[in-house]
């Protein structure tokens, strides 16, 4: 009689060719790139100075709140930690930046690993984002956009992870990095539609009813009520900022200049890696359980375009394509004329390297900064002068009469200007600085009978001659190194005599987002 057949009898089946590979080895090369980074991160953020936008924070630091008219809570509180610490300490106040860059270099290995991606490849994705702009530009500075990287970055490795193992606890990870980041910005809002459209679209559809994957949606909305809540009390504000920076009214706007971020954010070099990475995960068997993550970033620079926000709000996303790319390369490099296919690689990373420090960190004199570094990275410039523009104000409150000197005040016209003043300007005796701009106006107006105002942040007097009788140039903005931002050289106005008010013209007129 023949025995029966059992369970442990029978062979095991086939993979199938959709299945996704395991997961590839763990390996300490990528953690130690990401130390590197934080530590020239660090060593470098004491270099040039301020950016308008942690003058800017550190101002809105003084005004604690729930929500601003451009972002959450998160970066304001973090810059009132860090000048509550050590004030006026730049290395401080940019240390959980730094921490943040080497976190992306390991993360974005971790993303590669997923894919199944060996020790080599794991160490290509480190180096993307390692010399990627998102990273190393973003991790110099304390800002939104740096913690927005983080956030993305981590709801992609836990939805990575889920989909690979089809366990959708995962999602409660997903949740709550994008709640954090709600909180930070709205941005995340993006990549939870966009991950919840490739999902739809690609599979695995059970997910949009899963109990995991709602538990983790409620977390993040939970986390963002506070924000939510102040933008609802103030007439959701953010809209306003919005709808500025799609008719170009900001820095890196415009749909054209967002399809040329795409080749550049990450840096040129990743850009074919990236590219081979989106069609890998749209059309690799093998990674069919991943297709949604490929999606994503299609959905998600898509509402980009169409909603004309900046080019770098998908960033974080082609750091997961060069993560997929990364596995592809690796395996390109392997095969064929070997010795020249690595001899490529190599030579366009050490020119990668060479280029990321030279333009993406302050490595170069500031007052011998070349043009074309600005040029490439904007926020470069923003960097440099702002105690000598908190001079140059100094020199028109000094020379003006007695009288009006005693009364004056200050009217910028964007919020890094303000900062400026309100962190440089009492070491001067300067007046207190108002501004119009975002948050700031809020912050207060001038009174009713301050008709003595030095005005800077307008190139041309026309807006002021509307408001006040009169407006003479009386200085200029001077640096003191030569150097192409939005300050040096800008005129220095004195007005006086107000037909209007500034309770009457205060909101209607002067307030302004972007």
């Amino acid at each position: 009689m023949a025995e029966p057949v059992t369970d442990l009898d029978r062979p095991a089946p086939a993979p199938s060719p959709t299945d996704p590979p395991p997961p590839g080895p763990r390996t300490t090369g990528p953690w130690l790139l990401g130390a590197a980074v934080s530590t020239m991160l660090l060593l470098l953020a004491g270099r040039y100075g301020y950016h308008r936008d942690e003058l800017y924070f550190l101002l809105c630091g003084r005004h604690l709140d729930w929500g601003y008219v451009d972002q959450g809570p998160l970066a304001p509180a973090l810059a009132r930690l860090a000048d509550t610490i050590a004030p006026g300490n730049l290395v401080v106040l940019r240390t959980p930046s730094a921490l943040i860059g080497g976190a992306a270099v390991v993360l974005v290995a971790a993303i590669a690993r997923e894919f199944g991606a060996g020790r080599g490849a794991q160490l290509l994705a480190a180096f993307l984002a390692a010399t990627a702009g998102v990273v190393l530009a973003t991790g110099h500075l304390l800002s939104t956009t740096t913690v927005d990287l983080l956030v993305w970055l981590v709801a992609a490795w836990c939805a990575a992870r889920m989909l690979r193992t089809g366990d959708s606890r995962w999602a409660l990870g997903v949740g709550l990095a994008l709640g954090i980041g709600l909180l930070d910005k709205l941005l995340p809002a993006l990549l939870a539609v966009g991950l919840l459209v490739g999902v739809a679209v690609a599979g695995p559809r059970r997910l949009l009813r899963d109990r995991w994957v709602l538990a983790g949606a409620g977390v993040a909305a939970l986390l963002a009520v506070p924000y939510l809540a102040w933008q609802a009390a103030h007439g959701f504000a953010q809209l306003s900022v919005a709808s500025s920076i799609a008719n170009g009214d900001s820095s890196y706007s415009g749909r054209l200049d967002a399809v040329v971020l795409q080749l550049i954010i990450v840096s040129p070099y990743a850009t074919p890696i990236w590219i081979a990475g989106l069609v890998a995960l749209l059309r690799r068997p093998a990674w069919t359980a991943y297709r949604a993550l490929g999606w994503a970033w299609l959905v998600v620079f898509a509402l980009v375009l169409i909603l004309g926000g900046k080019g770098y709000y998908d960033a974080p996303l082609l750091l997961v394509l060069a993560a997929a790319g990364a596995v592809v390369t690796a395996g390109w490099a392997g095969r064929g004329g070997v010795r020249l296919r690595r001899a490529l690689l190599a030579a366009g990373a050490a020119v990668t390297l060479a280029g990321s420090a030279v333009l993406l960190l302050p490595t170069l004199p500031a007052d011998r900064l070349p043009g074309f570094v600005v040029d490439v990275n904007y926020d470069a410039g923003e960097t440099i002068g702002w105690p000598a523009f908190a001079d140059s104000i100094a020199a028109v409150h000094r020379g003006l009469p007695p009288a009006d000197r005693a009364r004056a005040v200050v009217l910028t016209g964007n919020y890094g200007e303000a900062g400026a003043l309100a962190r440089y300007g009492p070491a001067r005796d300067l007046p207190r600085a108002y501004s119009g701009h975002n948050s700031v106006a809020g912050f207060g107006r001038p009174a009713d009978d301050a008709d003595v105002v030095i005005a800077v942040g307008w190139a041309r007097p026309d807006q002021l001659r509307t408001w006040f009788t009169e407006v003479t140039e009386a200085g200029r903005v001077d640096q003191r190194v030569d150097v192409d931002n939005d300050e040096n050289g800008m005129p220095i106005f004195v007005c006086r005599g107000m037909p209007r008010p500034w309770s009457q013209i205060w909101d209607t007129e002067v307030r302004h987002a972007s």
